[in-house]
This record gives C-alpha cells, structure tokens and sequence, in this order.
C-alpha cells in the first residue's frame, strides 16, 4: 500500500508545498546563478528513471562552460567556481528536482538518478535500483554520498528497493538533513564530483 499509493501521493504533496514556500529562494538563486555563471540558469541532463524510463533532470546550474583550446571543456574541478561549490554543499542545487518529483519522473526518496551512459555497466544485482522512482535523497546520501565507492552506493541502492517502507524513507528524510547540516561527503576523495562509473 505504501510503495504503491501513498508514497506517490507523499510526494505530491510535499514537493508542491516545497516549491510554493521555497518559491523566493527559487528566485533569488536563479537571479545569483544568472548573475555569477551566466545562463542558462537550470542545467538540464537526462537520466533514467524507474524501470529505466529517461526524463530530463531540472538542477541550478553549478559549473561554468569554459572550455580548453581545442574546444573540449575543462575537467569539472576547473569549472566548478567558489558559488558553484556553495551550491552543491549546501544541496541547493537541487531544489530545482522537486519539479520532477511534482511530474512524477522521481520521489523524494529513492536512489539517486544517475547517467544514462552507465546503464549497460551494471550487472544484474545493480539493475535493481532502477525498480523504483530515483530520489532527491537515499540511502546512500546518508552513508557517505560521494565520499563512498559506487560498490557500496549500489549496495545501499538495492537494500532500499528490497526494504522500502515509510518508516525507512522517514529515517532517510531526517538522515538527510543532519548530512545537508554537516556538509558531509559532498566531495570524492580526489574529486570536485564522483568519479566515473566504469561498471
């Protein structure tokens, strides 16, 4: 009942209250991003979805575009300036992402949307993650987010889809705001972002 129904009506309605009260936190970051990175101001990327459906992630845009002489664009550590860095600590970057929980594209809990290039490099045990709707948040955000190896995110990835429950979202949900107080594990060890997943 809570997987099926609840869980999708929970998401509803918190992240429509979520954008109305956040609304003028919404707009004065898109003035700040506009002003300090240029536009655009969102940063929009597919990722897949439940059952590894695609749809367009909404995030406030964080990295500048520059690029080298050939045209290629710098590693993410050059092109991600001191506001863009305060973005991501302070997760809100993603506030863009409740308009795709609102869509139904994501839940407010869930493992974290990755890229679609990763789909063919993982095996059977790290398809599951694809079984329910990504999140804003999960298991893994609250055991290390990026500061753990993607083996063990995947692990945390699947033991949620097998143990979802609304007590376990709940434990999540609180988890989460101790590590967005923290600023915990935003960063790899030798990375501005995760490294790539080679499967």
């Amino acid at each position: 009942m809570y997987r099926k129904c609840i869980k999708r009506l929970l998401d509803i309605v918190i992240s429509l209250c979520g954008i109305i009260v956040l609304s003028p936190i919404f707009l004065v970051l898109a003035i700040l991003v506009r002003v300090k990175l240029g536009s655009p101001v969102l940063f929009m990327q597919e990722r897949p979805g439940k059952d590894e459906k695609i749809f367009k992630l909404y995030k406030f845009r964080s990295m500048t575009d520059e690029k080298d002489e050939n045209g290629n664009l710098l590693p993410d550590e050059k092109r991600l300036p001191p506001f863009g860095k305060k973005l991501r600590s302070t997760s809100l970057d993603e506030l863009p992402e409740l308009l795709n929980i609102l869509k139904g594209d994501m839940s407010i809990i869930g493992p974290r949307p990755l890229l679609v290039r990763y789909l063919p490099r993982y095996n059977e045990f790290q398809k599951h993650r694809h079984d329910v709707r990504p999140g804003l948040t999960g298991l893994a955000q609250i055991n290390g987010r990026n500061a753990i190896t993607w083996e063990r995110k995947f692990e945390y990835d699947v033991e949620y889809v097998r143990n979802l429950s609304f007590a376990l979202d709940f434990r999540i949900f609180m988890g989460t705001v101790r590590a967005v107080l923290k600023r915990e594990g935003i960063n790899s060890e030798n990375n501005a972002t995760m490294e790539e997943f080679m499967g």
